[in-house]
């Protein structure tokens, strides 16, 4: 396991990132509890959770479920990077939600006694908050670093011009700014090279790839519902409709590789030079250890070129992609 530095921060993380959105709803807490040791067995530091994950507004279950793991001590706190988000509404009252300056503060609170711990180590918006200014949301961030409640902070769904605004504001303020972006990044989903990406390593921002696999679509889903191991439904049923014949020839050239189809994937991810860590989402023991083989999958250039046929992204950065 490689240990890169998040963005231009001093923070090392693994470079697979655990997320914990299935803890509680897919997965029991006993088995999270077992991934989550798995994963520090296995190197992954990096561990990515949400005030709303669990989906019962205002209990932040799974939050409350990695804080009862970290309560068994052993060291597994110390050892763990935790990131968590706000902006998502934790109640049906109106301050509960986005990013203003009281929401920060009572969520940040919140989710620091849910997760049993005194800090968070990356503190990310989870969307962009288009009404708050960011002298406010900085302000705000500034009070929980000078309280020792928070390290370092990140943003998750910002659009490039987002990432630019947030860094300026930031600058003018003598700030460190956001050390991480988190966004939706796979083969089938390229249009943050666009602007996002070179955003943020003009910036310095690491890349947290969320998604990597896009609903399981280049896991092998068609394998998989052949033999009877999946059932299409909803987006993925309609996503592999429209893409079919780019999934199936990218099944091929895994088989040509003798490599799994979700371990390209993240491994394509882990060779794009902005991505830090891939969040991967694992439901099983089995699905963890599996994942840890993409980071042993070296891509050459003619694989790499291929990959870029299949699925090709947008052309490149802006406005080249799409101006002379």
């Amino acid at each position: 396991m490689d240990y890169p530095h998040l963005g231009r921060s001093g923070l090392s993380v693994s470079q697979l990132c655990l997320g914990t959105m299935n803890f509680g709803p897919e997965t029991s807490e006993e088995d999270s509890h077992v991934i989550m040791d798995r994963a520090l067995e296995l190197g992954i530091n990096f561990f990515d959770t949400a005030n709303v994950y669990g989906w019962a507004k205002g209990e932040g279950l799974t939050e409350q479920i990695v804080g009862r793991w970290f309560a068994q001590g052993g060291g597994r706190r110390e050892k763990t990077v935790i990131a968590t988000k706000l902006y998502g509404s934790m109640s049906d009252w109106p301050n509960d939600t986005f990013l203003s300056a009281r929401n920060i503060r009572h969520a940040c609170d919140a989710s620091l006694q849910r997760l049993q711990t005194d800090h968070i180590d990356l503190y990310q918006m989870h969307h962009v908050d288009r009404r708050t200014p960011w002298d406010e949301i900085w302000e705000a961030f500034e009070v929980l670093r000078a309280q020792g409640k928070v390290l370092y902070f990140g943003a998750s769904n910002h659009a490039g011009w987002h990432l630019a605004k947030g860094m300026e504001a930031a600058r003018r303020r003598h700030q460190f700014g956001l050390v991480s972006e988190q966004s939706i990044y796979n083969l089938l989903k390229r249009e943050v090279e666009l602007e996002v990406l070179p955003a943020c390593l003009d910036y310095g921002l690491g890349v947290i790839p969320w998604s990597p696999l896009n609903g399981g679509l280049l896991g092998g889903i068609i394998r998989k519902t052949e033999k009877g191991q999946r059932r299409l439904t909803g987006r993925a049923k309609d996503g592999l409709k429209a893409h079919r014949k780019s999934i199936k020839a990218y099944e091929d050239l895994c088989d040509e590789l003798g490599e799994q189809p979700a371990d390209v994937a993240l491994a394509w991810l882990l060779h794009q030079e902005a991505v830090t860590a891939p969040i991967i989402g694992p439901r099983t023991l089995e699905q963890l250890d599996g994942a840890l083989r993409a980071t042993e999958v070296d891509l050459t250039e003619e694989v790499l070129d291929r990959l870029d046929e299949l699925f090709p992204g947008p052309g490149g950065p802006a406005p080249e992609a799409y101006a002379w």
